[in-house]
């Protein structure tokens, strides 16, 4: 499993033999202005929500790919709508894909496509093989229902959560939720791309240290390796 972090919430992760890519907000992004959108390979590219620092890009490289968009029933439509091959999915739903399962699990938060077009409900993703497991959060607030991630899915190897705050929760509710989704090691996500999500690095990785877990904040174009448990 090898994963690159492009800024923001945006990652490639090569899982099951074929490349994932996750919220793609790379264009518009200052910090990401070395990774280039159409060097980027793609067999599905994940939608979290409608906003547009999550789906920038995401017609871009889906369509220079061929590659297929997995949202919720909205977003999976809206897209549709543009000629690309898409999966809508819904809260607690599930479905074998040919790199693993994906479930699709709560997420609350607000989701408008970029033209006001209705988004649907945000939402994230658990997504499992005999590799291994992972959950990306999307853009989310802790939440009570991600104890039920533990109870519903394979263990977690890792886990993708946002920690900027202002927007979405920050690094001290982050730490609970790992502790609710039992998972030791998390990479952050939407942190540092705006002046209200920027964070203090030290004190965000002592706060999960003080759980018992490790917060890694990658830089843009970080790639990271070895994440098993």
């Amino acid at each position: 499993m090898k994963i690159t972090y492009y800024g923001h919430s945006s990652f490639h992760i090569e899982f099951g033999g074929k490349n994932l890519v996750f919220d793609p907000f790379i264009s518009p992004n200052p910090a990401a202005a070395s990774i280039n959108v159409d060097d980027i390979k793609a067999d599905y590219v994940l939608l979290s929500h409608g906003h547009g620092d999550h789906v920038a890009d995401a017609e871009r490289i889906a369509k220079q790919n061929g590659a297929t968009i997995i949202s919720n029933y909205e977003i999976a439509t809206y897209y549709d709508g543009k000629g690309i091959n898409c999966h809508g999915m819904n809260h607690g739903g599930k479905y074998q894909f040919d790199f693993g399962w994906v479930k699709y699990v709560y997420a609350t938060h607000s989701s408008v496509l970029p033209d006001g077009t209705y988004g649907g409900n945000p939402g994230g993703f658990v997504i499992w093989n005999d590799e291994g497991c992972f959950y990306f959060a999307g853009d989310t607030a802790l939440t009570m229902d991600m104890k039920l991630i533990p109870l519903t899915c394979p263990k977690l190897d890792f886990a993708i959560l946002p920690v900027g705050d202002n927007f979405t929760m920050g690094y001290d509710d982050a730490a609970f939720a790992a502790e609710f989704i039992e998972c030791d090691t998390i990479i952050g996500c939407h942190f540092d791309t705006f002046p209200p999500v920027k964070i203090d690095h030290d004190a965000a990785k002592k706060a999960f240290e003080a759980k018992g877990k490790r917060l890694l904040l990658p830089a843009v174009g970080e790639r990271i390796e070895g994440l098993k448990a």
